[in-house]
């Protein structure tokens, strides 16, 4: 196996595990009755906690923040960004349309890739990213329920998305740790004037678990794939949130999902992992070409 490949795997995994760690958001959720500015602290301030400790384990330890340099900090920022665009659009719109403008991150990382960083999106992945957007579509359900103002809100999130994929694409040098630990940082600091610092031990063991979950595994291991993956690769393996979230709803709470969520689930599936192999039989079939030769 080429290192080429084993490295697109490599990315492939971190991807799924940090899809995997952002889907179970919407469980956490139904089992927190605090307000949202105080989720945004307590989630990035035990996210910066648990980011601190694995920062300090790595071999330049927490020195490594220096390395951030000011693409780092773009990045942080933006992250931290996306976020607040996420939970004001929500606030203001369905979930089922955020969903939606999130299924819109492969066309604009593509976008982004192909006018700023010259890398044009294939063709066969174009394809499985349109698929995938129909399945979120019967997942979720399409309705006029959303209002403009959320729906704006959560497309911004979507492009701040797509710009941390192409920074992480177009400079790979970013410690995607420490990067992450900045933007949980970032995110705490700014909801904190706005937050509820006195709250039950119960929400206060969710929200633990909530940060840990999506700030560590979720954004970190997201830093450290999209500096491997194409653009359009990683966005569209976003798209398996939609059917995720459900999945977990009925793995915990036995919410038997509807016919729409299986079909369109399904679609999304079918999408994300038709592209991953097409695009491990293509790397195959180079790698023997390259040998033969």
């Amino acid at each position: 196996m080429t290192a080429a490949r084993r490295q697109y795997q490599l990315g492939i995994i971190l991807m799924l595990c940090s899809v995997t760690a952002w889907s179970t958001a919407g469980l956490f959720t139904r089992y927190l009755t605090v307000d949202t500015f105080t989720v945004i602290f307590w989630r990035s301030f035990f996210g910066a906690i648990g980011l601190v400790v694995v920062v300090a384990f790595q071999p330049v330890g927490l020195a490594s923040m220096k390395r951030l340099g000011k693409p780092g900090f773009i990045y942080a920022a933006v992250t931290a960004l996306s976020m607040f665009f996420y939970i004001g659009g929500v606030m203001h719109t369905t979930i089922a349309h955020a969903a939606v403008m999130t299924a819109l991150v492969p066309f604009i990382a593509a976008y982004m890739a192909w006018a700023y960083l010259k890398e044009a999106p294939r063709l066969f992945s174009v394809l499985c990213s349109a698929i995938a957007l129909v399945g979120v579509g019967i997942t979720v359900g399409i309705s006029t329920e959303g209002r403009f103002l959320g729906d704006a809100l959560t497309f911004l999130m979507a492009i701040c998305v797509g710009v941390m994929i192409m920074i992480s694409r177009r400079y790979p040098h970013i410690p995607p740790m420490p990067a992450t630990l900045l933007s949980a940082i970032l995110c705490a600091l700014c909801a904190l004037p706005f937050a509820t610092l006195q709250i039950n031990w119960e929400q206060m063991f969710v929200l633990a678990l909530f940060g840990i979950s999506n700030q560590v595994v979720g954004f970190g291991f997201f830093a450290m794939a999209s500096r491997i993956l194409p653009p359009l690769e990683t966005g569209l393996i976003t798209a398996l949130d939609a059917p995720l979230q459900p999945f977990w709803v009925w793995l915990v709470l036995a919410e038997t999902p509807g016919w729409a969520t299986l079909v369109g689930g399904g679609l999304v599936l079918a999408a994300v992992f038709s592209n991953i192999l097409m695009q491990n039989r293509r790397m195959a079939r180079a790698a023997s070409l390259a040998a033969a030769v």
